[in-house]
């Protein structure tokens, strides 16, 4: 019980905030631009959207969303935790919620919002996938989820001996497959797997971070002068690492440092300048944290 209080004593109304927002996005993506031309989202979204396409008009895609997502995330509850569950059965609700009233409070088509993307499935998908795309990341930067599917993965994957990205992407080629099926046509779901890859794409934006900083290691026998110098030009913080040749059994220094994309090539130029024979290796890096940094969770 003392767990269960504390664990909501550490929920955070900036988090519903965002996830409210991040709800709306992603009711607005699917329902405006992929629901009326009939495209399909991924995951259990798209599930739901088959479902309630094909059953009574009162099966309604927010009933069948909460019906589907909400019974997952209790299900993963000891595994994924209390504050996260509860933040995801919360943008769930919001994101079926906001689909209800769009649908049935206050119906509008998508030619409403884009006159040319009502008659053009390219530019539906595209614009579908990039809100709920956003939505979603949105939803996972601060500790929710949109989807049950991710809870399902973790479930039965290593079951199967696959990975999670594996499990996720045959459950939505399933998918696809069975919507093509159902409707006699290829077209909308070749359609809808354009609107997975640009949300999929813009999740990693969100969750990943938009601008990527770039890791380099710097191998030289001139540490001292390309640190002093690193330090001058970029004003960043190095970390400095001893380190010896396996062939030649000469020390060397492993050079840690930080820098965006933009200063990589500036950066390769004055490690250059000063030891011609430095080996340098870059790496990208999604986050950089330091002990300032904001705690989102």
């Amino acid at each position: 019980m003392k767990n269960f209080i504390s664990t909501f004593k550490e929920l955070k109304i900036v988090n519903f905030l965002f996830l409210t927002l991040a709800g709306i996005i992603n009711a607005f993506g699917v329902v405006v631009f992929l629901a009326p031309v009939k495209l399909y989202d991924s995951g259990i979204s798209g599930t739901s959207m088959l479902i309630s396409q094909e059953t009574p008009e009162w099966c309604s895609l927010s009933l069948i969303l909460i019906l589907l997502n909400i019974p997952l995330f209790l299900l993963g509850l000891k595994r994924e935790g209390l504050k996260f569950t509860v933040y995801a059965i919360y943008t769930v609700f919001i994101y079926s919620l906001v689909a209800w009233i769009i649908t049935d409070i206050l119906p509008i088509d998508v030619s409403f919002i884009s006159p040319l993307a009502g008659n053009d499935l390219f530019l539906c998908a595209i614009f579908g996938g990039v809100i709920s795309g956003c939505g979603s990341g949105l939803a996972m930067r601060f500790g929710g989820a949109m989807d049950g599917i991710d809870i399902l993965a973790v479930m039965f994957a290593k079951r199967l001996h696959l990975s999670i990205g594996t499990f996720i992407m045959i459950y939505n080629v399933i998918l696809y497959i069975i919507c093509g099926i159902v409707i006699g046509s290829w077209i909308l779901p070749l359609y809808s797997i354009v609107t997975y890859a640009v949300a999929v794409k813009m999740i990693d934006f969100f969750v990943e971070g938009f601008d990527r900083a770039k890791g380099a290691f710097i191998i030289t026998t001139k540490s001292d002068a390309v640190c002093e110098k690193l330090s001058q030009t970029f004003e960043n913080g190095i970390t400095m690492i001893d380190a010896k040749g396996y062939y030649s059994g000469s020390k060397k220094t492993m050079i840690y440092f930080v820098i965006n994309r933009f200063q990589v090539d500036k950066m390769k130029r004055l490690v250059h300048d000063i030891d011609p024979k430095a080996y340098i290796s870059i790496n990208e890096i999604a986050d950089v944290y330091s002990a300032n940094s904001d705690d989102k969770d």
